[in-house]
This record gives C-alpha cells, sequence and structure tokens, in this order.
C-alpha cells in the first residue's frame, strides 16, 4: 500500500465505515434469504426426485446472467433503484451453491443411519430434523459459506444502481480512472470476504453436533452474532434525520455538478445530504427521480428531449429548454431549473495528427473513410437516438468497428490509436490536454445539451430553502469554467468534493 492510498483511506475513513455497512447489509440481507429459500429447496429435490432437474437448472440459468444484466433486469422489472432490486439479484446468485450442497450432503448421509432411525420409529420429520439435516451440515456450511463470499464480490456492483456499499469507491475510481478509489473499494471488500469465509466457517463448526465439547452457549452464540451484525449494520444505515437525496450519473461532469449542489445545500440550508453517485446512466438516474427515491440531479437538455421524451431534436438552445421543460411537467410532474450556463454537447473527436494528415475538419468529411476506422463510443452514446445511431443517419456515417468504452477510457484509447474516433464531450478538458481535434457538426445533427437540474416538486415542498441554494448556480458556470473544472478532476485527478468546493469557495458562495 502506497502513502496516497493510505491518506485517502484516512481521508475517507467516514465514509468508508458508511460503505462497509452497507455492503455488510447487503450481503447479509441476500446471504440469510438465500439460506431461508435454498435450503428447503435442496430438502425439496432431495426429496421429489423428479423436481430436481427443473429446480437445479432453474438455478444453474440464474447463475449464468451476467451480474449487471441482472441488476439492471431487476430495476426494470421491480421499477426503482437501491437496496432492493440489488438484494434479490445477490440472493439469485446465492441460491445455486446453497441448493445443490443441500441436496447433496443429504444424498450422502449414509443409509444405515437412514435404516436405524427409520427402525427405532423417527418419522420422516424428525428423521429430517435429528438425523439427515445434522449430518449434511458440513456440506451444506460449504455451500452457505460459497454463497456468502461470491455475494460479497457481486455487491460491489449493486453501487450500479444506487445501493450503495464498496462498490460505490470502485464505480467512483472507475468514473475518474483513480486507482487509490479502487484500491478503497476492492481492498475492504477482499478483507470483508475473507472475514465472511472465516465466520461462516466458524459458525458450521461450532453448530456441528458431533462437536459435543461445544456448549450450548457457544452454538447460540454463533447464531446470535452474525444477526447483530446485520442488525447493528441496519441501524445505521436507517437512522438518521430526514435528508435531500442528489443523484448523479457515472462521470466526472455529473459527480463536480452533484458536488456542488450537495455542498451548497450542505452549507446554506444545514440539511444532510445522500450522495446517489455514480448511477448507471440517464434512465437509471430518470426513474429513480420518478420513483421519489433520489429528489434532484443534473441533466441535460438535448438528453432529455430525446431519450427521455422521445422528441425530435432541434438547434435552438431556448426552444429546445422550453420544450424539455413543459414535457417533463405535463408527462412526469418534474421541474426544470434554470440553465447552469454551459452546453455540453457530443463532440466527435479524433487525434490531431489524423484530422491534419487527412483534412479532417467536418463530420461529413470523415464519411469517405470512415468504414477503414474504429470508433470508440460510450455505451449510451452508441444506443440512443441522440447518438450513433441518429448519427449514422444523418450523416451516412458506418465505422467498420464500434467499440463500447467507458467515459474515462475514450481518450486514452484514442491516444494510444486503440481507436480512430470518439464521441467527446463539448467540455471535457481533455480534448486539449490530449491535443484532440473536434470536428464541426456540419448538418446541425446534435441538439443543444445545456446542463440544468432536474427536481422533484416534493422537495421544495418540504425543504423551500433548497430552492434558494441551486438558483445561486443558475448562469454561473460557462463552457470554459465547465472545462478547467472537469480538467482539475479527470486531468490531474483531484476529488470533485475538492474542486466544487474550490469553485464555491472562490465564487464567495460558501463560507469556508
Amino acid at each position: 500500500m502506497n502513502g496516497s492510498f493510505l491518506q485517502l483511506a484516512a481521508e475517507r475513513s467516514g465514509e468508508l465505515l458508511i460503505r462497509t455497512g452497507e455492503h455488510i447489509v447487503l450481503t447479509g440481507l441476500s446471504t440469510g434469504t438465500a439460506v431461508l429459500v435454498g435450503i428447503p429447496l435442496g430438502i425439496l429435490v432431495h426429496k421429489k426426485r423428479w423436481l430436481r432437474g427443473p429446480v437445479l437448472g432453474a438455478v444453474g440459468v440464474l447463475q449464468t446472467i451476467p451480474s449487471l444484466a441482472m441488476l439492471t433486469i431487476l430495476l426494470v422489472l421491480l421499477g426503482q433503484i437501491g437496496m432492493l432490486p440489488a438484494v434479490a439479484a445477490l440472493v439469485m446468485y446465492a441460491l445455486l451453491p446453497i441448493v445443490v450442497n443441500t441436496q447433496t450432503g443429504l444424498e450422502e448421509v449414509p443409509a444405515g443411519a437412514v435404516e436405524a432411525a427409520t427402525g427405532c420409529g423417527m418419522s420422516g420429520g424428525q428423521l429430517l430434523r435429528l438425523v439427515e439435516l445434522p449430518l449434511a451440515l458440513p456440506v451444506i456450511v460449504a455451500g452457505v459459506r460459497t454463497a456468502a463470499v461470491v455475494s460479497v464480490g457481486i455487491a460491489t456492483l449493486s453501487a450500479f444502481i444506487g445501493a450503495g456499499g464498496l462498490g460505490q469507491f470502485i464505480n467512483e475510481g472507475l468514473a475518474l480512472l483513480n486507482t487509490e478509489l479502487l484500491l478503497l473499494g476492492a481492498v475492504p471488500a477482499a478483507l470483508l470476504a475473507l472475514l465472511v469465509h472465516f465466520l461462516v466457517g466458524a459458525a458450521g463448526k461450532i453448530l456441528d453436533p458431533h462437536r459435543r465439547k461445544r456448549r450450548r452457549a457457544a452454538r447460540i452464540a454463533a447464531l446470535m452474532a452474525p444477526i447483530a451484525i446485520l442488525l447493528a449494520a441496519l441501524t445505521s444505515q436507517f437512522m438518521g434525520t430526514a435528508a435531500v437525496r442528489i443523484g448523479c450519473k457515472n462521470f466526472g461532469e455529473q459527480l463536480i455538478l452533484g458536488e456542488l449542489l450537495a455542498q451548497l445545500v450542505e452549507e446554506r440550508c444545514k440539511l444532510s445530504v445522500i450522495r446517489h453517485f455514480n448511477l448507471g446512466g440517464t434512465m437509471v438516474c430518470h426513474q429513480a427521480l420518478t420513483h421519489g427515491q433520489i429528489d434532484v440531479y443534473p441533466e441535460y437538455t438535448g438528453t432529455g428531449l430525446v431519450t427521455v421524451l422521445g422528441a425530435e431534436p432541434g438547434d435552438d438552445p431556448a426552444h429546445t429548454y422550453k420544450r424539455v421543460k413543459e414535457g417533463y411537467v405535463n408527462r412526469f410532474g418534474l421541474e426544470w431549473l434554470a440553465p447552469l450556463g454551459f452546453d455540453n454537447t457530443y463532440a466527435i473527436t479524433v487525434r490531431r495528427a489524423d484530422a491534419e494528415s487527412r483534412g479532417w475538419t467536418t463530420l461529413s468529411g470523415l464519411v469517405e473513410a470512415a468504414g477503414d476506422l474504429r470508433a470508440g463510443f460510450t455505451d449510451e452514446f452508441a444506443r440512443r437516438a441522440d447518438g450513433y445511431p441518429g448519427l449514422s443517419e444523418a450523416y451516412g456515417l458506418r465505422f467498420s468497428e464500434v467499440i463500447n468504452l467507458a467515459p474515462t477510457l475514450m481518450y486514452e484509447a484514442l491516444e494510444s490509436q486503440e481507436v480512430d474516433v470518439i464521441c467527446a464531450f463539448a467540455t471535457d478538458g481533455r480534448i486539449e490536454a490530449y491535443d484532440l481535434v473536434v470536428l464541426q457538426d456540419d448538418r446541425g445533427f446534435f441538439p443543444p445539451y445545456h446542463a440544468a437540474f432536474v427536481v422533484r416538486p416534493e422537495l421544495f415542498d418540504d425543504f423551500p430553502e433548497v430552492r434558494a441554494a441551486a438558483q445561486a448556480l443558475d448562469g454561473l458556470i460557462d463552457d470554459g469554467t465547465m472545462r478547467r473544472l472537469n480538467y482539475e478532476v479527470d486531468g490531474r485527478k483531484r476529488t470533485p468534493a475538492d474542486v466544487a468546493h474550490e469553485f464555491l469557495r472562490t465564487r464567495g458562495l460558501t463560507a469556508r
């Protein structure tokens, strides 16, 4: 561990404890639920052999679904972000080892023991409770231990849908390309997995009825200890005062905007803030807002108009804002605040050497060579109507290959010549830092993307002072300012919280 990592861990020790508590809750609830469901299922397939194929096949298929896909599916089906879809996904992944090990353990009970118990006149229930389950316990515990350790690892992905946990640091590290932040999530998760592995194994040994030296008090303690830890973690998560819940997407600019509002609310309104940062993307944030799981998040007018409302784009900024503001009120009952002052439109970008040698200045000039070029686009841009599908139709652009990349990785992929074209962002300071060239959108395809906060009106009903705090940012950030702020985070690797604090202080918006 280097000094910068240890310093970061010390600086964020409070948050680290909170995220660890969230991780314990996710793992404990999911593993506990999987035990309550999986052991009876294992007993069932042992007793009813005709159910073995369908049940084991079903839990096996669940295991093959990619984790992010499962989280996204449950997010859509359950209609909310946070703990419920995360725990549901983790339960599904934990079922296979528990069901299989329960069934296997019962199958391996010696036939002589079963015959002897039956000869003594035991009923089926007594046989199961007093003979089969105790003898199968070591194998069952091994399945529970595997399920718990797997849950610790998969739970790191739950931050993608706002469930918190140690994955929050990993998500932030990926968004900012910060190794120390990645380690701040990964190292405690690994240590927690080792601890869970040890504790479940130790509890299994204590509960083993064949170890007669174990006292009853020790067995009760083995049962109560994980319950106590889980209850303590749950208490830490659900006790507290009313708070403003601020969300944002998973890239640097959004993190800065989220921090600007969060710090203003904390400073000026003296309210607690829950940061649901690094959410998966536009529709995850929008769904969280419409379902009342966050109160506010920063969005872009063009994104709201085309992606959320499904309307045709326009090229007039004022008209686009008016359309999106009215559309959100009429369809969702949500309010768009005034624009913050900058337009973060998409910017199709290439290396300067390529632009100069091949004479590329406009998107139209790229069409002829596109068939020989590799494009690196974010997942959203690759799918959205105001992204590559619409751009391809408008210009006739057909690249030889389109690679999905995280926003932080696009620039490095372009510099290292792994791709030839990227969908950069106009306010990103890395365009200048990497000496890249933005090609002119000569057919006016991209709509305006002026940033503004989208709010649930109930927030202002509950905390009217928050409106004034948010209005302090109206029109305050122009394109050049946002570009500089972004570069401080993406280029110089400063934290969004520090960059936001410095900006607010220099503008006289906070006293600290």
